[in-house]
């Protein structure tokens, strides 16, 4: 059956980022100070921190290499429209009059995320679907096309933020959390999360000028963000499409030219000088898998040990993430437990610099030794620390 397309008044095509090139970059909030540096160096002007994340701007190269590098951001918003939003009548009526068809083409699939705080407006779900709504309405009877919303993997992912009765639309230029990047074929329980164990791994300063070491890796995250920053590995090497490919300025020459010029800077690792254990067989397994499909992946030295049976790692830089709650199962004894891994590191790490990452720090007394400095780190909802012990 042919639809017949309805004109009206104007739709909505001046959008917000193309008049400002001003995005938001959603990031975990312990690690906005250095996720603020990291933009900085890819590229970002004007940086500037909110309770949810950053707002910078960027010109295409820069937004193309944010994505596609980035080792700390969560994802990366082009706002499209923002505008006084007191109830789901008048964000129907506004979203309806975007010019959706700049995203979308036939057989497109979508999805929509939301979140609403102190508005009439209270509930992210229904104000998504009603956005949901508006999007699928104005293709059908302005374009003459059917969009289909996919949970799993949508080829267009839009963003909707509704607060103090302020909306924001804006499309996500990620294509989806950065912090999945791919590797991670296998997970044991609670894993970390990839843009926490890059956030340690930057804290370190750890420069590949001595061994690092993570004596409980687990799924071997700390492990894989490791080997990828000393080897230069672009964060999203493994990503099939990014959403800023379906933004109607996106320039497919400054992209390829972009990915080509991260690619180059790509380098080998040399053996030895990343390795881990882990006292779990499953564990070891886990990481050797997640590793073999990396870039020079089987580089990595993993083993299975209770790390108390370690010999000793002199002059090295030692991480961890020390299993704690579900990880560590009801009957463990976990003062024991952290006790006995600050033993180790006082009598088997001499001249090394340890880096702890405690999800739970109550833990952090029981280690018996004097922190050079402590971090906050909050994502996953853990107000975790990172802890820093020179072993002299």
């Amino acid at each position: 059956m042919e639809v017949k397309r309805k004109k009206g008044k104007p739709l909505i095509t001046d959008y917000e980022y193309l008049k400002s090139s001003r995005y938001f970059a959603q990031i975990e909030e312990g690690i906005k100070d250095i996720g603020a540096k990291e933009l900085a160096e890819l590229g970002a002007k004007e940086i500037t921190p909110d309770y949810r994340g950053l707002y910078f701007t960027a010109d295409k190269k820069a937004l193309y290499r944010i994505n596609y590098t980035s080792r700390l951001i969560s994802r990366v918003l082009a706002p499209l429209i923002s505008f006084d939003c007191p109830d789901t009548k008048i964000l129907y009526k506004i979203a309806k009059q975007i010019r959706w068809s700049d995203f979308f083409s036939e057989n497109k699939t979508f999805a929509v995320s939301g979140n609403v705080g102190n508005s009439i407006i209270n509930h992210s779900k229904y104000a998504s679907l009603c956005l949901k709504d508006a999007v699928a309405d104005s293709l059908l009877y302005k374009a003459g096309l059917r969009p289909h919303v996919s949970k799993n993997d949508p080829d267009i992912l839009l963003n909707l933020y509704i607060n103090n009765d302020r909306a924001v639309i804006s499309i996500d230029t990620s294509g989806g959390p950065l912090h999945k990047r791919g590797y991670r074929e296998e997970s044991v329980s609670a894993p970390m999360q990839e843009t926490v164990a890059a956030a340690i791994i930057r804290l370190t300063q750890w420069d590949g000028s001595v061994p690092i070491y993570d004596p409980m890796c687990g799924s071997g995250t700390i492990l894989c963000e490791a080997l990828m920053h000393f080897c230069r590995i672009p964060a999203g090497i493994f990503r099939k499409k990014f959403g800023f490919e379906i933004l109607p300025d996106f320039d497919p020459t400054v992209w390829e030219k972009i990915k080509k010029d991260a690619d180059k800077n790509i380098r080998e690792l040399p053996e030895g000088l990343i390795a881990g254990s882990d006292i779990s067989e499953q564990a070891v397994y886990i990481s050797k898998t997640n590793l073999l499909g990396m870039h020079f992946g089987p580089n990595v030295r993993i083993a299975q040990s209770d790390f108390s049976l370690l010999p000793p790692m002199e002059n090295q830089i030692i991480v961890a993430n020390p299993p704690y709650g579900i990880r560590m199962g009801k009957n463990r004894n976990l003062d024991a437990f952290h006790k006995k891994l600050g033993d180790f590191l006082k009598q088997k790490c001499n001249q090394s610099a340890a880096y702890i990452y405690f999800g739970d720090r109550a833990y952090i007394k029981k280690m018996g030794l004097k922190a050079t400095w402590k971090k906050p780190i909050q994502a996953g909802g853990l107000d975790g620390r990172l802890v820093k012990y020179e072993l002299y």
